[in-house]
Formats: structure tokens, C-alpha cells, sequence
């Protein structure tokens, strides 16, 4: 008998927990709070902006950050399972971005969460956020705490310029796109998005320096349409070209395959007997060699159909293979795509300048 009642009392606390009568324990324990809060100027990446900090009670909080505009323009830093602690509710920002910040405690099914709600000035224009975690110092005084730091979105690069290609007008396509993907690298990059992209940036260089460009397609795409066939979908993109009289070079983008993937380097392709496409396709070798470093597999012919129904000088390169593995990551690379696309206005402009 006495063993069954101390097997009773062992008991107890595992049915109350079950039935609900006491909380699991050391569940409040959990929670953390808020503890600390301070904003000021900051610099990032040489652009002027703001930085808030704040404090909490333990350094494994679980957060992530948003921004929303559906009543006004927020960046929400949300905690997980946090109590505002002795924060003020609404705190009054005199920062070049942000105007507010607002403090909420709220309870979700799974357990209470804190949101620091950062209300962005209407004049901010887009911004950049991050959060760093910063260990608790404490010579300074001060906790474990959250920066969360908002600047201007830097603004894109300049695309670059050429020159020699003004008042040219030239016609680029990128190859594959749409239904067709193309080749596909052992990573999954496909060579549909690499050669859109490089011909995306290729055609920002050479508008930025006066040329007119025609694109055969500048989306991911099928130029004929879905599941058309292959010479459909070939011949869209010749006539493409040849409804703009005044075109004068065509350029087909494309990346390398093989079963092999230790094949590698570039090359480029000219129509057999074509005079203007060999130079052309020689030129654009030259350059892609100097800025790409990759192995020069040589100008090659072939009959490719869209460099053969051209009716203008046509080249068709291969930037690289796809299928190995060094070369999928550079052609992914967006800084490797620019060098690519700079090395082909480079080509361009040689064209024209040396006829």
C-alpha cells in the first residue's frame, strides 16, 4: 500500500500537466523582454542612416524583419515570444528616414511575440534594412541587443559605355527561354537565365552608348510561342531581325553543354562563307578571351540556323559551359555576366569601327 501512494504522488504532476492544471514547466522562463532602447545617426556603405537598438534579457531570440506599406510604410522587426518589459509604447524618431517607432506586444496561437514597428518619413524613398547582434558590454552597460540599421538602397552601378556603336542598330538574341530552358547545370542554372541576363545587361551598355537594339525576346520567353517547334521557334527569331531594316549585325547568345563536365571554355560560331560573320565572330572571340579568361575553344563555323537565315553579319557564342561545374557558378556570377556583356559591346563596337 505504501508503494502505491508513492506511485501516486509521482504521478500527480504528469496528470495535472496533462489535464491542464499546471503549466509546463519553466514555460515563463522561456520568454524574454525588451530592456533597452537607443537610436542614432549611422554610415553605411558611405550613406547616411539610421540605427536603432534593442535591448533583451537573453541573446537567442528568434526574429525576423519585414517591411510593409499597406497603411504606411513600416520596417517591422518581429520577436518571437518576447514582452515589451518597461519600453515606451510609442518612442518619437528625429531621424532623416524614420519618423516612429511603436512597440506592440501581441499574442499569437503559439505564444506572446513583440513587434518594434519602424514608420519610415514619406520623403525616405527606398531603403535597405539589416540586423546585427550585438553582445552585451558590460563596461557600457548595456544587454545583448538588436541594430537594426535602415539606409538608402544603393542605387545600381552605371551600366558602362562604348564607343563606335552610336546610331548602329543591332539585334540580339538570347538564346532558349520560355518552354525551352536550355541546358541545365548540375546546380540547376539553366541556360536560358544566363544568356537573358547577359543580353539584358549587353543591351543597357550599348543603348546607354547611342546604338538601337532589338531584342529578340527580353523576358523569359518563348519568341514563336509555347511549345512551338524548333524551326518555328528558330525562324521567329531570324524574322525578328529582319523586320528592322535598318539592322545591321545580329548576335545570338548561348551557353555550352556536354556530357563530360570537365568540358570547358568559350567559343564563338559564324555562318560557313560568310566573310562579315567570320570577322565578326573573330572579333567577339578576341574580346570575350580578354575579359572572361576562360579557354579559348577557337572561331569555329557551323550551320546553325540562326546565324545561316540572318540576313546581315550573324554570330552565335558559347559563353561557357554550363554543364561544369567552375564555369555554371561564373556564368550565375551577376558581376561575371557584366564582364561577358561588356566584352561583347566591346566586340560590337570593334565591328563597326574596323570595317
Amino acid at each position: 500500500m505504501q508503494n502505491f501512494w508513492k506511485q501516486l504522488l509521482l504521478c500527480l504532476p504528469v496528470l495535472a500537466l496533462a489535464f491542464g492544471v499546471l503549466a509546463p514547466q519553466g514555460a515563463e522562463a522561456r520568454q524574454a523582454e525588451l530592456n533597452y532602447f537607443t537610436s542614432e545617426k549611422t554610415e553605411v556603405d558611405g550613406q547616411e542612416g539610421w540605427r536603432i537598438e534593442i535591448g533583451v534579457n537573453r541573446d537567442d531570440v528568434k526574429y525576423e524583419v519585414k517591411e510593409k506599406s499597406v497603411l504606411k510604410r513600416e520596417v517591422v522587426l518581429d520577436l518571437e515570444n518576447t514582452a515589451r518589459g518597461k519600453l515606451a509604447q510609442h518612442i518619437k524618431q528625429t531621424g532623416p528616414l524614420v519618423s516612429a517607432v511603436q512597440i506592440d506586444e501581441l499574442q499569437s496561437k503559439a505564444n506572446r511575440h513583440t513587434q518594434v514597428r519602424v514608420a519610415l518619413r514619406p520623403e525616405a524613398g527606398d531603403v535597405a534594412y539589416r540586423v546585427t547582434p550585438l553582445p552585451a558590454d558590460r563596461h557600457a552597460r548595456k544587454p545583448f541587443r538588436l541594430a537594426l540599421d535602415i539606409y538608402p538602397k544603393p542605387t545600381a552601378p552605371p551600366v558602362g559605355s562604348v564607343e563606335d556603336v552610336s546610331g548602329h542598330t543591332i539585334v540580339l538574341d538570347a538564346g532558349h527561354g520560355g518552354s525551352d530552358t536550355g541546358a541545365v547545370g548540375p546546380s540547376g542554372v539553366t541556360e536560358a537565365s544566363v544568356t537573358l541576363a547577359v543580353t539584358q545587361d549587353l543591351r543597357d551598355i550599348l543603348q546607354n552608348s547611342g546604338a538601337r537594339v532589338v531584342m529578340t525576346r527580353d523576358t523569359d520567353v518563348d519568341v514563336y510561342g509555347p511549345n512551338a517547334s524548333a524551326h518555328d521557334e528558330l525562324q521567329a527569331r531570324v524574322d525578328v531581325g529582319a523586320r528592322v531594316p535598318s539592322a545591321e549585325v545580329f548576335l545570338s547568345i548561348h551557353c555550352n553543354a556536354f556530357s563530360n563536365p570537365g568540358a570547358h571554355g568559350m567559343e564563338t560560331y559564324y555562318y560557313p562563307g560568310s566573310s562579315a560573320g567570320a570577322r565578326f565572330a573573330t572579333i567577339l572571340n578576341e574580346e570575350l578571351e580578354k575579359a572572361g579568361g576562360r579557354t579559348n575553344r577557337g572561331v569555329k563555323s557551323a550551320n546553325f540556323y540562326v546565324i545561316h537565315h540572318s540576313p546581315m553579319p550573324a554570330s552565335l557564342v558559347e559563353l561557357a559551359f554550363i554543364t561544369n561545374p567552375t564555369e555554371e557558378n561564373l556564368l550565375s556570377d551577376e558581376d561575371y555576366q557584366k564582364n561577358l556583356a561588356m566584352a561583347l559591346a566591346k566586340g560590337i563596337a570593334r565591328f563597326f569601327r574596323e570595317r
